[in-house]
Parts: C-alpha cells; structure tokens; sequence
C-alpha cells in the first residue's frame, strides 16, 4: 500500500487501501462492496486464496484484507441491496465505495421547499457549487468505522480525508448487514 501511514489502525489502512484501488479505476465507477477479513485469519485458514492475493509472504502482519464481491445490482436502491446482505463468520467487517454529487453547508440552506426524490437530486446535480465526492466507508463487526472521502476536484492521494463519522448514515447502514 503505498500512500498508506503504516501507523494508521487496520481499518484505516483497509479504507485507504480501497480508495487507491478503486481511484486507479478512475471516477463514474459503480458503488463496490467488500468483504474484510482478518489476514492472519486468511491466512492460516486459506493458504491458497491467501497466496492468489500475494499476502503468503507478509508473516506477523496483522490487519484486514478487502476482497471484492459481486458487483452491485445497477439500478437496485443502495439500501434496498444492502438489505439483502448477510456475512459469514469469516467476515470481520465490510465496505462500500460510492460516488455522490456534495453540496456545502451554505448550500443546504438554498434548498427549495419541498424538493425531495428525483427533484432534489436534478436540483443539487444543476447547483453551480456541488462537488464529486467519492466515499469508502467501513465497518468492522464491533462497531469500529472509517471512511475515506476523496473530491473529484482534488483527485490526489494526498487529499484524502478520513475520519470515522464522515458518512455517519452509510456506516449505520454497513454496520446493519451484520445485525440478525
């Protein structure tokens, strides 16, 4: 991982790992959902899927490994999909990549009343001020979140922000998929 602080906690290495994967595929992706699991784990209980990732080799390093799933039904409701999920034991956590038009908050106060649904999305991609955002949010089975947030204006490894409550709704809705 090569913009990665090796300082950073697993989750933050793994979201930030994800964003460089999935910016190297370059922007108007679709949403990408991952599996993370425990590569010590990984590797001691599926040496060849281990060794297929190039993780055989990476002795004592603890951590998460992402692993892509299947791609996202298109046109399905995000949450309605995400409904649908349920994790295997295996599974220590899960993210999701997405790309979503952002205004800032004294944007938010121009809203017109009234606006919701496919109206409020035209209104907001029309807004001279909205933003390209890239999101990858993360949750692990405990609770712990992270998310990295890339703008598509300042599209550089270096500008990545990341913080735990960044995309609060989206981390609930991960986090969800491991509920019984």
């Amino acid at each position: 991982m090569s913009n990665t602080p090796m300082a950073a906690s697993p989750l933050t290495r793994a979201v930030l790992e994800i964003d460089e994967y999935v910016s190297g595929l370059g922007w108007d992706q679709p949403a990408r959902l991952f599996a993370l699991v425990d590569t010590a784990r990984l590797r001691t209980q599926e040496p060849l899927l281990a060794a297929q990732l190039g993780l055989e080799d990476e002795s004592g390093t603890s951590g998460l490994t992402p692993i892509e799933q299947e791609e996202i039904p298109p046109g399905r409701p995000l949450d309605e999909f995400l409904g649908t999920i349920a994790w295997p034991d295996a599974v220590a956590g899960c993210a999701l990549t997405v790309e979503r038009l952002m205004l800032p908050p004294a944007a938010e106060t121009q809203v017109p009343q009234g606006l919701s649904g496919k109206k409020l999305t035209r209104w907001v991609a029309e807004h001279p001020d909205r933003q390209e955002v890239r999101m990858t949010v993360a949750v692990l089975r405990d609770g712990t979140r992270e998310t990295a947030l890339r703008l598509r204006e300042k599209d550089s490894p270096t500008e990545v922000l990341t913080g735990p409550e960044l995309v609060p709704g989206l981390a609930q809705a991960l986090s969800a998929t491991f509920e019984d």
